[in-house]
């Protein structure tokens, strides 16, 4: 797997920042201080977004796609869907979410929907990808996909927000 390296880092103007953290709290739940300083750079062919040297986000197809690195830090309270323990291994592989191993999904979540994935236990996160059904549908699904994986832990977007 190639690595990424993070380059053209530049401080994001003030203004710019505050966009993007009334839209998390909107989108996410995340309430951060408006004041936290944001950097920007290029990581392969996306923008990155960083709080305190850690990539919090990334460009996905023109929208803001949140890191599992950014979720553990900003600890957003929308857009969580929960597994089951039997899940952990194969979401850790990069494995699209089933739907028979949701327990709980945000009732917000509409299909298309970026979300990150958290296991029952510990509620840490898992993944984060594109909902391919709404928050309620993957809760009474009995089969079939319901998260399209973008994000796990040890990709290289995790590999490059180290």
């Amino acid at each position: 797997m190639k690595e990424l390296v993070l380059r053209r880092r530049t401080k994001l103007r003030s203004k710019d920042a505050k966009k993007i953290f009334a839209w998390m709290e909107e989108e996410w739940g995340i309430v951060t201080d408006t004041g936290t300083n944001m950097d920007t750079g290029s990581l392969g062919h996306r923008s990155a977004y960083l709080i305190n040297g850690k990539i919090i986000g990334v460009e996905e197809d023109g929208g803001f796609m949140l890191t599992l690195h950014g979720i553990l830090e900003l600890s957003p309270t929308k857009k969580y869907v929960t597994v089951d323990m039997g899940a952990v291994r194969f979401l850790a592989n990069g494995a699209d979410v089933m739907a028979p191993g949701v327990l709980e999904a945000d009732e917000a979540i509409e299909k298309d929907d970026l979300v990150f994935t958290r296991d029952v236990n510990n509620k840490r996160p898992l993944c984060v990808g594109r909902a391919l059904i709404s928050g309620p549908e993957m809760v009474r699904a009995t089969s079939g996909k319901a998260i399209k994986t973008l994000h796990f832990v040890g990709d290289e977007v995790w590999n490059a927000g180290m």
